[in-house]
C-alpha cells in the first residue's frame, strides 16, 4: 500500500478546496489508484455521498473499506463496467520512471514514467460523464509531451526539493 506522501497531501489539499468550492455535492467521484485513501477520505468528509476507490493493490482496498468507503481492486478500469460514468476522477498515479531499485507498481509508472498515466487516459474518458474532470497528479521527472495530446491544463503544482509536482486537469 502506498503511503501517504507529499503529493498524497497535497493532492488531498487541492481536492479539499475543490470539493469546497462545489455547489452540488451530488457527483459521482471515482479515486483511481486510492493507495491509503487520502482522497477518497477527503471526498468523504467534503459531503460527497457517491465514491469509488480502486487500487491494484488488495491490501489498500481492504484498508480503503474499513474507511467506510467503497473500493474494488481493479489495474486501472478493468473492474469497472464500461457503463459506469463518473463527474470526477482523480489519479495519483505512478510517475517516476522505473529504475533498477524501484520497479513496484505504485512508485514505478512504466519505463520512461508516463506509461501508466497515458494507458490512464485512454480509458478514462469513456468513463467521464459530460462536464466532468479528471485530475492527474504527475511529477516533473514524468516525461509530458505525450500527455499533452490530451490537452491537459495545469490547476496547481508545488515545488519539492528534488522535484515538482503538478496537478493536471482534462475536460472533454
Amino acid at each position: 500500500m502506498y503511503p501517504p506522501s507529499d503529493d498524497s497531501y497535497f493532492f488531498a489539499e487541492f481536492l479539499k478546496k475543490y470539493f469546497s468550492n462545489l455547489k452540488d455535492k451530488n457527483i459521482s467521484y471515482l479515486d483511481m489508484g486510492s493507495g491509503s485513501g487520502i482522497l477518497a477520505e477527503t471526498a468523504k468528509k467534503a459531503g460527497i455521498r457517491d465514491i469509488l476507490a480502486t487500487d491494484i493493490n488488495s491490501h489498500s482496498v481492504k484498508h480503503v473499506k474499513a474507511l467506510g468507503i467503497k473500493a474494488i481492486t481493479s489495474n486501472l478500469f478493468s473492474k469497472i463496467p464500461k457503463s459506469k460514468k463518473f463527474d470526477l476522477i482523480t489519479f495519483n498515479a505512478p510517475y517516476l520512471p522505473e529504475s533498477k531499485y524501484d520497479k513496484l507498481p505504485d512508485t514505478s509508472g512504466g519505463k520512461e514514467g508516463d506509461e501508466v498515466s497515458l494507458k490512464f487516459l485512454k480509458q478514462a474518458k469513456k468513463h467521464l460523464n459530460p462536464n466532468g474532470k479528471i485530475f492527474l497528479l504527475i511529477s516533473s521527472q514524468t516525461p509530458i509531451k505525450k500527455i499533452k495530446k490530451f490537452n491537459p491544463s495545469i490547476v496547481a503544482k508545488k515545488k519539492l526539493f528534488f522535484e515538482q509536482i503538478l496537478i493536471l486537469k482534462f475536460s472533454y
